[in-house]
């Protein structure tokens, strides 16, 4: 069993990331969102520390893991223009990361998370999770189904 720390837990997405962590057998730590609005999070883990402030939620998880609970992976899903330095803590608390798209704002970024990964020996993982979004999928059907040069 693996152990996940979760950042953004009132978000869209979230929910799905927590349905997978409890359908595999894992389990969810703490979550933060500065929304207290996330009772969804009680449904999968009703046992996982909440923080609305990222100053505890970080004492909280450098407590686990000083006291010996591993934090295996960092699940991000905050907001896009949050995503860099969140990566940024999960790699420097030692877990992996799993970071909806986009993982940074401006290509230079990503050569600073690169040297992370070399240095702290984790790996930061990207997932496009509305590429099942019945939206996305008719636009995408749109412009395959398009005649060339026309313009949607």
């Amino acid at each position: 069993m693996k152990n996940f720390v979760l950042i953004g837990a009132a978000g869209y997405i979230a929910p799905r990331h927590m349905k997978a962590i409890k359908e595999t057998g894992n389990n969810l730590l703490a979550a933060l969102d500065p929304h207290d609005s996330v009772g969804v999070l009680d449904q999968y883990f009703p046992e996982a520390d909440f923080f609305t402030e990222f100053e505890r939620f970080d004492r909280h998880c450098e407590k686990l893991k000083r006291s010996g609970t591993p934090i295996d992976y960092v699940v991000v899903c905050s907001p896009n223009y949050l995503h860099d330095a969140h990566i940024r803590f999960g790699l420097r608390l030692g877990a992996d990361v799993i970071c909806e798209k986009p993982v940074v704002l401006n290509p230079w970024n990503v050569e600073a998370l690169m040297e992370m990964e070399k240095e702290t020996g984790k790996k930061v993982f990207t997932i496009l999770q509305l590429r099942h979004h019945p939206a996305i999928i008719s636009l995408r059907n749109k412009i395959l189904h398009a005649p060339a040069g026309q313009s949607l």
